[in-house]
């Protein structure tokens, strides 16, 4: 049992807390590194109302934290394929920022709010792989849209984004909490080239489960179609270092039943 269930369970019979679905989805976009280690994904990098059509460009992606990424065509040409994830760390550390030290978001222990979810982050070595431009990491760890914690006083203009509307909802059969927001000069995209809000109206989803921004769309009529779109396939597969390598090392799948045969005797 996690350190915040056990501490945090609610006691039987109490009435829930009123929820607060702007601190919630602040949160939410906060929590990604906590709630899932591998996911395997189709990304789009347009936006679409209602769902993606059936000709529209697509990568399908498997991703294992931290740092291990494959990316392959909808015919299953491989794009790209992470080929260091094996490789010695000793250049890094030999030349010493403090940064070179840090552990693993999953290895420290954020604040979290009595739902669950990341109030504060700690510091730590964060960062998803990327590919194409900023857009594609950003989503998968979308704490740009909230800060690393939240602001001592909400003046007007301290949030990253102001929130105009935000409910519950549903993408591609999960959970979301969907928000539409206006950016504040505090935001502070990871990538300036390639935010996950542009200037003006946007409306944004993020799943429940993973923390995963799985949809952002321009609402400004010169900007429409600027966004992305996610379809979670998988949470926490296991996945073999094999299939992020350029080269096979032909390991077995344990996954896959190995069948003895035996031939039979005259």
């Amino acid at each position: 049992m996690s350190t915040w269930d056990s501490l945090r369970r609610p006691v039987p019979g109490t009435p829930p807390d009123p929820v607060d679905l702007a601190a919630m989805f602040r949160n939410l976009c906060r929590s990604s590194p906590w709630k899932w280690q591998s996911l395997r994904f189709e990304y789009w990098d347009q936006a679409f109302e209602p769902a993606p059509g059936p000709g529209a460009p697509f990568v399908r992606a498997w991703l294992r934290r931290p740092g291990a990424l494959r990316l392959e065509s909808p015919e299953g040409l491989v794009l790209h394929s992470t080929t260091g994830i094996n490789d010695s760390r000793d250049v890094l550390y030999v030349s010493a920022t403090r940064k070179s030290w840090l552990l693993p978001p999953h290895l420290v222990t954020p604040v979290y709010d009595d739902a669950g979810l990341v109030r504060r982050r700690p510091e730590a070595a964060y960062g998803e792989p990327g590919f194409g431009n900023g857009r594609f990491s950003a989503a998968l760890d979308p704490v740009e849209l909230a800060g690393n914690s939240p602001v001592p006083i909400e003046f007007p203009g301290s949030n990253a984004l102001d929130i105009l509307d935000v409910r519950h909802g549903e993408h591609e059969g999960r959970p979301v909490v969907e928000a539409v927001v206006v950016p504040n000069a505090a935001y502070r995209p990871g990538d300036p080239a390639s935010p996950l809000c542009l200037p003006g109206a946007s409306r944004l989803r993020v799943d429940a489960g993973t923390g995963v921004c799985v949809s952002s769309q321009s609402l400004e009529q010169e900007t429409a179609g600027y966004g992305h779109w996610i379809r979670i396939i998988a949470v926490d597969e296991y996945m073999l270092d094999d299939l992020f390598l350029a080269q096979s090392m032909n390991l077995t799948d344990v996954r896959r039943h190995i069948s003895w045969d035996i031939p039979a005797r005259a």
